[in-house]
């Protein structure tokens, strides 16, 4: 299923701007940056709550928020991108 996950971090500490760091170190791991604060991730259930978990152990809920876009698996009729910044198919095939 395709996931969009958004978040806004505060960074006006130093410890806001580790947790920045490891929430987008965390979203790459799943998915690929489509915004700056936005991911799309192709994840099976088990690995969505884990991402879920991981995400909720970094951020502080009384600084830091979540978002998540649960699209389900027939996502391509659903997602329009127009103009920059091409995005590959995440299902696709990948060559080295």
């Amino acid at each position: 299923m395709l996931v969009v996950i958004t978040y806004d971090v505060s960074t006006i500490s130093a410890d806001g701007k580790k947790r920045l760091r490891k929430v987008s170190k965390l979203c790459q791991n799943y998915g690929q940056r489509v915004q700056n604060s936005v991911f799309e991730c192709i994840v099976d259930s088990t690995q969505l709550k884990q991402l879920k978990y991981g995400l909720l152990e970094i951020i502080n809920k009384e600084e830091d928020s979540l978002r998540f876009y649960q699209l389900g698996d027939n996502y391509k009729t659903k997602v329009e991108h127009i103009g920059v910044k091409d995005s590959f198919d995440l299902e696709g095939s990948l060559f080295i």
